[in-house]
């Protein structure tokens, strides 16, 4: 890890509350008390449509690609070299990478070893998009997220698969699910395809440019009132195409739908836009204050609710059950709602999370893999 003293305050607080609120919706998602008991919108929808938690992943990419428009026009401005950026770039690639691989082996106690995963979409999300930005211009990143969207679908409805035929989106059966098959080894996350495998990655570059877009407009030289409104405008027309896209070519997050990429993305954007209205022009930050702080130190965040999570479900302390389990069994047992007990247990795991996070904030430390 590298390590940044930059002060808070010069940074865009609504994007860093963004980000953080969206890493806690990461961590409270994948941290039930019981997988058992969860309530339905804090799972992911089955295979077509959505639910509040298939937000979580897209939102975090379009703020990438937001945050890679403003981290590198500043740097170009102050003449760093591109040659220099690149390096830094393809660094914080691997590390990324590889703390997604060490997380998949924390996450599965090592008993499988799974190459794809969340950190290793981000990392290969932000590498094609930092690239992309170095050396184009934005209408040119706006060309190469509209192909990239275009022909993921046109790959995936018109390329006969082995055995199922053309334009199959079944779980498994599809386009995606067969290249999974075929080009990763070991372990994959849904036997024999992977919702971060390679080809719907494609598309999840396009989430990454779509927070470019953003990002464009972030920077532009109007005033921050003009910015929030085409902030709403881009996000509105994305939400209104994803949701036409849908009718041929279904919302889907499992394979990254092109309509599922601007359907997320528009919100996206407009969810920015509701956020710097609120935090940046009418100066409400003490509510986001917590978003704040998890969003200056986001991926370090992340990584720790792995490493904190160990204590509280690999050993066993009482009757065969771990912590984690013998919390939920104590809950139930006095009345508690499952559900009810096993989102009480996540809420109370991000606020352990939050503990060494904003330590990191007070001490103006800023830990970027």
């Amino acid at each position: 890890m590298s390590q940044s003293v930059s002060s808070p305050s010069k940074r865009l607080a609504s994007l860093d509350a963004f980000r953080g609120f969206t890493i806690i919706g990461m961590i409270i998602v994948n941290t039930p008390g019981s997988w058992t008991y969860v309530f339905p919108p804090l799972r992911h929808a089955e295979w077509n449509g959505l639910t509040p938690t298939d937000l979580v992943f897209p939102f975090f990419l379009f703020i990438v690609g937001v945050s890679i428009v403003l981290a590198y026009s500043k740097r170009l401005k102050v003449n760093t070299s591109k040659g220099e950026l690149v390096k830094k770039i393809i660094i914080r690639t691997l590390l990324i990478f590889a703390f997604g691989l060490m997380l998949n082996l924390i996450g599965s106690q090592f008993s499988h070893f799974r190459i794809p995963g969340v950190l290793q979409r981000i990392a290969i999300v932000f590498f094609f998009c930092s690239l992309l930005f170095l050396y184009t211009t934005w209408q040119t990143q706006l060309i190469t997220g509209t192909l990239a969207l275009a022909i993921y679908y046109f790959l995936m409805m018109l390329v006969p698969v082995p055995g199922h035929g053309m334009g199959v989106l079944l779980p498994g059966e599809n386009l995606a699910a067969y290249i999974d098959s075929i080009a990763i080894p070991f372990y994959l996350y849904q036997g024999t395809w992977d919702p971060e495998g390679i080809l719907s990655t494609l598309p999840a570059i396009g989430t990454g440019i779509t927070g470019m877009m953003a990002g464009h407009i972030v920077l532009s030289g109007k005033n921050i009132e003009k910015r929030v409104i085409n902030l709403f405008v881009l996000g509105f027309f994305m939400t209104i195409l994803g949701e036409m896209w849908g009718w041929i070519f279904p919302i889907n997050k499992n394979i990254w739908t092109s309509s599922y990429v601007l359907y997320t993305s528009g919100l996206a954007s407009m969810t920015l836009g509701v956020l710097m209205w609120i935090i940046d022009v009418e100066g409400f930050v003490n509510w986001a204050r917590p978003g704040i702080i998890f969003g200056t130190n986001a991926i370090t965040a992340y990584v720790l609710s792995y490493i904190l999570l160990i204590p509280f479900t690999w050993f066993t302390i009482s009757h065969g059950l771990n912590l984690q389990a013998l919390y939920m069994e104590k809950m139930i047992a006095i009345g508690f709602l499952p559900e009810l007990a096993s989102m009480i247990w996540a809420i109370l795991f991000t606020a352990l999370c939050f503990l060494p996070v904003w330590w990191l904030y007070k001490k103006r430390i800023f830990l970027k893999l």
